[in-house]
């Protein structure tokens, strides 16, 4: 397999490591520093492109891989505004895509984890929500994409909460809000924690990366999944997960 890199962060690097690792072929990498090389010609010398560069580009990096009709699995957060443009002209095009806010095997079973323990928390008012996410300072989007699913898979499966909120230093607790705050220390790869506290106790659920290897792991084996398809995916469809949904089988 043929992998073009779109971005060449920590991230990029990160992927490129493990890909090589496993064995496959990176034989085009593109960010800030080579726009000239990023054509679609060159696109269409690999089998699948993995795009992880910035809010503002990462939208029209992925109309440019369905030109040349490549693949693309994108974690680039930040830019959703353009989702519903990105699923019609895949779907137009024929094309593959998948994205994802967070490839780590282990963050999207948090994911479902946190759908599980929102659902049982219905019936308990008395407990209010809260979320904390904590990145490194380089982190341009706040809250992180990773937030944002935990915060809408919780408003869906609760019921009873709304819409999510920044939480600032003067926010003061609304019912139907879900406040995130949002940190930005040293290099830290990222921990999520969401809470549910009562005047009584309170209930908390976490995960924290050690490092960037899961998401790396879990972009390069969505790439790998991705090749050979059509339509427009996510993590769910790649472990499997949404057809059992599809079967009503929990």
């Amino acid at each position: 397999m043929k992998i073009a890199l779109i971005g060449y962060g920590k991230m990029g690097r990160a992927i490129e490591r493990l890909a090589l690792a496993k064995g496959y072929d990176v034989p085009q990498v593109f960010d800030e520093t080579n726009l000239a090389e990023f054509t679609v010609e060159n696109l269409r010398k690999t089998d699948v492109a993995i795009e992880f560069s910035t809010p503002n580009s990462a939208a029209d990096n992925i109309l440019k891989c369905f030109e040349a009709g490549v693949p693309v699995v994108c974690g680039t957060t930040g830019w959703l505004d353009r989702m519903e443009e990105i699923k019609k002209v895949c779907l137009e095009k024929n094309q593959a895509f998948l994205y994802a806010s967070n490839f780590s095997i282990g963050v999207n079973l948090f994911f479902k984890l946190n759908e599980y323990l929102a659902e049982l928390m219905k019936g308990h008012p008395e407990y209010f929500p809260s979320m904390e996410e904590i990145h490194h300072v380089h982190k341009k989007d706040a809250p992180s994409g990773t937030a944002i699913t935990l915060a809408n898979g919780l408003i869906k499966a609760h019921g009873d909460i709304s819409k999510w909120v920044l939480d600032d230093d003067d926010y003061e607790r609304i019912d139907g809000e879900l406040p995130i705050n949002s940190i930005r220390i040293g290099e830290v790869p990222g921990t999520h924690i969401v809470f549910y506290t009562s005047e009584s106790d309170e209930i908390k659920i976490s995960h924290e990366a050690y490092s960037r290897r899961g998401f790396a792991e879990g972009a390069v084996h969505a790439a790998a999944w991705l090749v050979g398809k059509k339509g427009v995916f996510n993590m769910g469809d790649m472990l499997g997960w949404n057809k059992y949904k599809a079967m009503n089988i929990e």
